[in-house]
C-alpha cells in the first residue's frame, strides 16, 4: 500500500522525538485552552442578557451561529494543516488569533455598553448600546472561532501522532483509546474548573475580572505549546492529499461511460505507485474504481521511466481510490451526529432555567451556569471507569479490542440524547407547574424571584447528557480517527466539530421555528418565551426528543449499510513496501 510523504514521516518515528514525554505539554495546553474558552462560553447566555439586553430567544441564536462558526472552520483548519502548514504550526496560528478574540471580549467588558441617558439612569431597559459595542463583541467571536477551528481539529490528532505505531495490533488499538479516554477525561476536569471557578469569579468579581482570567490561561497555553516544540514529531504537511481526492472524482467522471473493471480483475489491471505492493481497490463504490483501472494499452497511460500517470486527472492509484471511498462512506454516519449538536447546542436553555430555582446548597449559591459541571463530571468519570474497568471483561466477553465497537457506543450515546431530552421536559413541567401555582408567571430569570424548588432537579438531565456525549462524541472521534487513512487524520477528526456546526445551524432554526410558530396575536407568549414561567419550554424538550428518537433510528440503517469497521487503516506493515528484486537489479548494474 502506498504511504504519503506525512506517513512516511511519521513511521520513522525515533527514540529522539514524539512518545510519552510530549504528552505533558500537549494535554496542558489543551487543559488551559479548554479552561479559557469554556470559561467564556458557560455564562455568555448571562452577559448577553444582562449587558446587552437581548432576549432568551436572540442571545440563544447567537450563540447558536458563534457554535456553528466554531465547529465549521476546524475543517478549514484540517485542511490547511494536512495539506499546507502540518498540524503544529495550525495549532500554534489558532492559539494566537484565539488570544487575540479573548482580549477583544475583555476589552468589550472594560468599554461601557451603554449610552448615558436619563432614560437609562431611571430604567435599565430603556438603555441603549453603544454603536461600536455589538460590532466588537461578534469580532471577538469571530476571532475566537477562527483560533479555534485550528486548535480543534489539530490537537488531537497531533497528540495521537506522538504514539500512534501505525498499525492494526491489540496492542496498538488499546494505546490509542487509552489516548483518547484520558485526553477527554483530563478536558473533562478542566472544564469542571471552567465551569465553576471561572463562572463563580464572572459572577463574584464582574465581568471584567472574570474576562481577564481567560486571557491570562490561553496566553499560558500557548507558552506551554511552544515550549514542547523541540520534543515533538512534526509530520510535514502532504500537498497531494486534497489534490489526490479531487483527481479521483475527476478521473471518475471522464471515465464514466467506460466499462466498469471486473469484480475479480487482478492488481495488474490497475494502476499501483512504483515500488509499492500492487493491490486491487475494493468493490464498495465500484463506480470509483474506474479512476484507477488501466485501460488495454498500459504503456499509453504509464510513464515507462518511474510508474507514474502521464495525465493524474485520468488515472488516479489504488491508494487515492480507497481514500475517496473513506471519506465518502462515513458521510451518512457522520450525518447522524447533527442532533448531538443540537442538544449540546442549547444548553444555555437550563442556565435560565436555574436561574429561576434555588441554588443554594447548604450556605454556598451555585451560580445557573456552573450546573452543566455534572455533565462533564458525568463524562469524565464514566470515560476513567470504562477505561480502567469494563474495557478488559468487555473484550474478553465481546473479542473486541475497545470492548464494543464503536458504532455500538455512538448508538447508546444517541439513545441516551433521547431519554435526556425527555427527562428535561418532565423537569421543566414540574418547575413551570410550581411557578404557576406560587404566583410566579409574570416573573422572569432577570426578576430575582426563584421558584421554592431544589436547581439540583436538573442534575439528572444533565448527567445522562454527560454520558451520552462520552459514549457518542468520544465514539466519533475515535471512529473518524480510525477508519480516515492517516493522511486525512485532521480532517478525520475534525468532522465531529463540522457535524457539530451543522446541529448548531440546525439548533437555531429549530428554535426561531419553534418561537414564531408558537407566538399568536393578541401577546400570547411563545414556547421560548423570555419568561421561562409564561412559555413552555417542556415541549420544546419534547419536540427535541421525538428528533432525537427519529436520529437514532436513521443511525441503526446507516450502521447496517456501512459494513465493517477497520477496513481503511493503513498498516506499518503494508506502507512502502519496495520492490526488493528492483533493488537487487539497480545494486547489479553498479
Amino acid at each position: 500500500m502506498e504511504a504519503s510523504a506525512m506517513e512516511e514521516a511519521l513511521s520513522k518515528k525515533t527514540t529522539s522525538k514524539g512518545g510519552l514525554r510530549t504528552i505533558p505539554f500537549i494535554i496542558s495546553n489543551e487543559v488551559f485552552e479548554k479552561v479559557a474558552t469554556f470559561g467564556l462560553h458557560a455564562n455568555m447566555i448571562l452577559y448577553l442578557t444582562e449587558r446587552y439586553h437581548m432576549t432568551a430567544a436572540t442571545g440563544t441564536v447567537v450563540l447558536y451561529f458563534w457554535n456553528a462558526l466554531s465547529n465549521f472552520l476546524p475543517i478549514f483548519g484540517a485542511v490547511l494543516s494536512d495539506s499546507c502548514l502540518g498540524r503544529f504550526r495550525v495549532i500554534a496560528l489558532g492559539s494566537v488569533v484565539s488570544l487575540a478574540g479573548m482580549c477583544l471580549l475583555w476589552l468589550t467588558a472594560i468599554l461601557p455598553a451603554d449610552r448615558r441617558t436619563p432614560e437609562c439612569e431611571a430604567r435599565r431597559d430603556d438603555c441603549q448600546l453603544v454603536p461600536w459595542q455589538l460590532p466588537l463583541l461578534f469580532a471577538s467571536f469571530v476571532l475566537m472561532s477562527v483560533g479555534s477551528g485550528g486548535i480543534r481539529p489539530c490537537a488531537l490528532a497531533f497528540g495521537a501522532d506522538q504514539l500512534d505505531r501505525r498499525d492494526n495490533s491489540a496492542r496498538n488499538v488499546r494505546t490509542l483509546q487509552t489516548f483518547f479516554n484520558w485526553y477527554y477525561t483530563v478536558l473533562g476536569l478542566s472544564i469542571v474548573l471552567a465551569s465553576t471557578v471561572i463562572v463563580y469569579i464572572q459572577q463574584a468579581k464582574g465581568w471584567v475580572i472574570g474576562f481577564a482570567v481567560p486571557v491570562v490561561l490561553m496566553l499560558t497555553a500557548l507558552t506551554l505549546l511552544l515550549l514542547g516544540s523541540p520534543f515533538y514529531l512534526k509530520a510535514e504537511a502532504d500537498r497531494s492529499v486534497l489534490v489526490g481526492l479531487v483527481q479521483v472524482l475527476v478521473a471518475s467522471y471522464r471515465k464514466r461511460r467506460g466499462p466498469l473493471p471486473p469484480e475479480t480483475a487482478d492488481a495488474s489491471r490497475f494502476h499501483n505507485r512504483a515500488g509499492y505492493k500492487p493491490r486491487t481497490p475494493s468493490n464498495r463504490l465500484r463506480w470509483l474504481n474506474r479512476a484507477c483501472a488501466l485501460g488495454d494499452n498500459p504503456d499509453k497511460e504509464v510513464n515507462p521511466d518511474d510508474g507514474s500517470a502521464r495525465d493524474p486527472w485520468t488515472l488516479c492509484t489504488v491508494q487515492q481510490v480507497e481514500d475517496v471511498k473513506a471519506a465518502v462512506r462515513v458521510l451518512p454516519i457522520w450525518s447522524t451526529g447533527f442532533m448531538p449538536g443540537v442538544i449540546i447546542g442549547q444548553q444555555m436553555f437550563p442556565v435560565l432555567q436555574a436561574k429561576t430555582m434555588e441554588r443554594r446548597v447548604g450556605g454556598l449559591e451555585i451560580p445557573a451556569a456552573s450546573f452543566g459541571v455534572f455533565s462533564i463530571l458525568t463524562l469524565t468519570v464514566w470515560v476513567a471507569v470504562y477505561d480502567r474497568a469494563l474495557v478488559r471483561p468487555l473484550s474478553r466477553l465481546t473479542g473486541h479490542a475497545r470492548g464494543v465497537t464503536l458504532r455500538q457506543r455512538m448508538g447508546i450515546g444517541l439513545a441516551l440524547f433521547a431519554v435526556a431530552m425527555a427527562v428535561a421536559a418532565r423537569t421543566e413541567a414540574a418547575r413551570r407547574a410550581e411557578a404557576l401555582a406560587e404566583g410566579l408567571r409574570d416573573y422572569g430569570p432577570q426578576s430575582g424571584r426563584a421558584v421554592r424548588m431544589s436547581a439540583m432537579r436538573l442534575v439528572p438531565q444533565h448527567c445522562i447528557t454527560g454520558l451520552a456525549e462520552a459514549l457518542n462524541l468520544i465514539g466519533q472521534i475515535e471512529f473518524y480517527y480510525s477508519e480516515f487513512p492517516k493522511t486525512m487524520s485532521s480532517i478525520g477528526v475534525s468532522l465531529l466539530a463540522l457535524g457539530m456546526g451543522f446541529g448548531s445551524v440546525a439548533g437555531s432554526a429549530i428554535v426561531g421555528a419553534i418561537n414564531a410558530g408558537t407566538r399568536s396575536g393578541g401577546g400570547r407568549d411563545s414556547w421560548l418565551s423570555s419568561n421561562l414561567n409564561r412559555g413552555h419550554y417542556d415541549y420544546y424538550y419534547l419536540v427535541l426528543a421525538a428528533l432525537c428518537v427519529a436520529n437514532l433510528a436513521y443511525f441503526v440503517w446507516c450502521g447496517w449499510a456501512y459494513g465493517e469497521e477497520g477496513q481503511n487503516r493503513v498498516t506499518a506493515e503494508e506502507e512502502a513496501v519496495e520492490d526488493t528484486k528492483t533493488k537487487e537489479e539497480q545494486q547489479q548494474k553498479l
